[in-house]
């Protein structure tokens, strides 16, 4: 099997569950900005120190191929079908869970009295980059739920995930022994 199929060479795509759109559909955009939000937290995980939220990383990084999926089938009877190799679509729970790791690593910060610049390690900064992906990403979900149907738990999530990520840059610049830099 080859990784190009050229059926989308006229600019069009095909959405799980059947149907084409165009390339530049909102849709697309919304599940494009997912997966760059994917790699790019996938790039802050294969950064040094290579343990630290490993798991809850991965965690995530499925999580947000569920996302996608949930995004590529705009038929919600189809979505079953869709998501069979990844479980249910996103819920409440999935969101207590980001809220859960934010609560635990926020605990161990001091808290903040100013903005802060993105940086510190490599890590801390991949992580920065990764959050402000994740509010690109938001962004288009919200713009694609303007026009149709989105789970809500997708755009909660999205918006607490962002939280966690710059915790996550912060609690690992701690453990570096580098501090926040204020703006």
């Amino acid at each position: 099997m080859k990784i190009y199929t050229k059926t989308g060479d006229a600019g069009e795509t095909g959405l799980f569950g059947g149907g084409r759109v165009p390339k530049d559909h909102r849709r697309v955009e919304a599940y494009g900005e997912v997966d760059e939000l994917n790699a790019a937290i996938g790039l802050a995980r294969a950064l040094e120190p290579s343990g630290f939220g490993d798991g809850l990383l991965q965690s995530i990084q499925r999580d947000l191929f569920t996302v996608g999926a949930e995004l590529a089938t705009p038929d919600r009877d189809k979505l079953p079908k869709a998501l069979a190799r990844s479980g249910a679509p996103l819920g409440e729970s999935d969101v207590a869970a980001l809220e859960d790791a934010i609560d635990t690593h926020e605990a161990k910060l001091a808290p903040l009295k100013n903005f802060i610049l993105p940086g510190g390690t490599p890590k801390a900064a991949a992580l920065h980059l990764a959050r402000t992906v994740c509010r690109r990403a938001e962004r288009a979900v919200v713009a694609l739920s303007h026009e149709d149907t989105i789970n809500p738990a997708v755009v909660q999530y999205l918006n607490r995930l962002s939280d966690l990520l710059f915790v996550l840059a912060r609690a690992v610049n701690v453990a570096a022994g580098v501090p926040d830099q204020q703006w």
